[in-house]
């Protein structure tokens, strides 16, 4: 669910032209507006209430920011997570923080989700090698239709939550669905179902 706009353009020039409102990325110089659905927004606005309660009880200085971009290095690329956990003891070292919300080094980014729309390939695919090379520990995909590629999600296709975290510099991944408990290396002691957060996203009558 995005809309891509032509024109080429560095970071830099997207920052100057990023208007306020609306949400936007950057993917390899192309600018793309990004459009989540409803049934999205509920399950980011769930997961993002469960998780700030969990960093909070564990009294981390972490928050989670309406709207903060992720500089790929050596690429003109700036995503802006579902979900974004940031740690507030690294933003003295970000030097686009102050003006642009941005963040340029692993060490402040604890957690990133992506919640799965139409274009699911940015997040198996795309997403998941910048991720993994900008150094994000912790990286869910929450697939809640179902949308990914079998050799992601498996066969028969199921919704499914896959969280990758890093061991050695490279993703490893699990993956939940029903009932599974989701197991989080940055909050092990997170007590969420994958069935909870994909029921985050249903209407009354869909459940």
């Amino acid at each position: 669910m995005f809309q891509a706009l032509p024109k080429t353009v560095t970071f830099e020039e997207f920052l100057n032209w990023k208007p306020d409102g609306g949400r936007y990325e950057l993917h390899d110089g192309v600018i793309v507006e990004m459009q989540p659905v409803g049934d999205h927004e509920e399950i980011n606005g769930f997961l993002a209430g469960e998780i700030t309660l969990e960093f909070k009880r564990l009294k981390l200085p972490y928050f989670i920011p309406k709207q903060a971009l992720v500089k790929i290095p050596n690429r003109e690329s700036g995503y802006s997570p579902d979900v974004i956990v940031i740690n507030q003891k690294n933003l003295s070292s970000e030097p686009m923080w102050k003006k642009s919300s941005t963040v340029t080094q692993a060490a402040s980014v604890p957690l990133v989700v992506e919640v799965v729309s139409s274009n699911w390939k940015d997040d198996y695919a795309h997403k998941l090698v910048d991720y993994e090379t900008f150094g994000v520990s912790e990286y869910w995909i929450i697939d809640y239709l179902a949308l990914g590629g079998r050799r992601y999600i498996g066969n028969p296709k199921q919704p499914t939550i896959s969280v990758y975290y890093l061991v050695d510099g490279e993703y490893q991944v699990n993956l939940f669905r029903g009932t599974d408990s989701i197991l989080s290396p940055t909050f092990p002691e997170l007590n969420l179902t994958a069935e909870q957060i994909f029921q985050a996203g249903r209407s009354e009558n869909e459940l």
